[in-house]
């Protein structure tokens, strides 16, 4: 219970710290972030003047902050908002809820990571643990010069070159959107499957350079369990080598990759944002990149903490 509490504790004051930052940013900005918007929304006005209180009313209620207000009476409107789940709206998407466009865009994200996630480790753990069993074989051997190698690659670039050669080239995948357009969303089959068409792209960057060190990994902790004790008396025993495998080795060799997969989920939080913007994935790492084109200070900052909470 204590682990449980300082954990806890750690995880709060690092959001804590991470809001605070940001709203230090939002203050910090060249022009100011309240000085940006209200002439963002004149120019939305069309050349209409906008009175003063007014303007300040719309920041006001946009930002969660009034731009007027002494900093620490500011600092404790943006907490409030903060601890309220309210980020307030966007300039971009004409005055819509920060909150209903995360609630829109954060479950293709999940989506995504997800089948990254289980792409990647099915891969690495079934290859690994051939691997720990022909160990010092031709197919041990390539196969781990392969993931030394595809491991070394950024995802990013393998994005690029899946772009270049199996949507354009060979247009085999949809190279941007998150479902086929003209298909209405909801429980069917071409909703569904036009899903994972267009996921397939970003997921292939993730795992293709990702597998590698986890195989290597899953092959290292097999070769150990290997040779404890417990699987040589299960030999003698006589057991089918299927049982072994998958009872004794696989079991406990997979065990200390559970900080590498919850690691790499943390990663993929953060690498969405580039890969989203590559494939024109509409997640929230795309819509944080919105934020920060447009200077749209309540989805950029909305975005950011919700993909800070995801990582913590």
């Amino acid at each position: 219970m204590n682990w449980f509490i300082k954990r806890t504790g750690q995880a709060i004051f690092t959001l804590w710290a991470v809001a605070t930052l940001s709203f230090g940013l939002i203050r910090l900005m060249p022009g100011g972030a309240a000085d940006i918007m209200a002439s963002q929304l004149q120019q939305q006005a069309q050349g209409s003047n906008i009175p003063r209180e007014q303007l300040r009313e719309m920041v006001a209620s946009q930002l969660n902050v009034d731009p007027d207000a002494p900093i620490h009476e500011a600092y404790y409107q943006y907490m409030s908002a903060l601890v309220q789940g309210d980020f307030g709206t966007s300039i971009r998407y004409g005055g819509e809820s920060v909150n209903a466009i995360i609630a829109d865009t954060l479950p293709w994200t999940l989506f995504l990571m997800s089948l990254s996630t289980l792409g990647m480790f099915a891969i690495a753990l079934s290859l690994g643990a051939i691997m720990a069993y022909k160990e010092g074989s031709t197919f041990d051997l390539a196969n781990t010069g392969v993931g030394i190698l595809l491991s070394s690659i950024p995802y990013y670039v393998a994005a690029v070159v899946f772009i270049a050669f199996l949507g354009y080239r060979t247009p085999l995948f949809p190279v941007r959107g998150r479902y086929p357009s003209g298909v209405d969303p909801g429980f069917t089959i071409e909703f569904i499957g036009g899903a994972f068409h267009h996921a397939m792209l970003p997921a292939l960057s993730f795992i293709i350079t990702g597998y590698g060190l986890l195989a290597l990994t899953m092959r290292g902790n097999s070769i150990q369990v290997l040779g404890e004790d417990y699987v040589r008396v299960a030999r003698l025993r006589g057991l089918p080598d299927r049982r072994i495998a998958l009872r004794y080795v696989g079991r406990n060799a997979v065990l200390p990759l559970y900080t590498s997969l919850l690691i790499s989920i943390g990663f993929m939080f953060g690498g969405s944002i580039i890969l989203e913007i590559l494939f024109q994935y509409r997640g929230i790492g795309f819509e944080m990149e919105q934020g920060i084109v447009y200077r749209d200070m309540p989805l950029m900052m909305g975005t950011f903490l919700v993909i800070t909470f995801g990582v913590v």
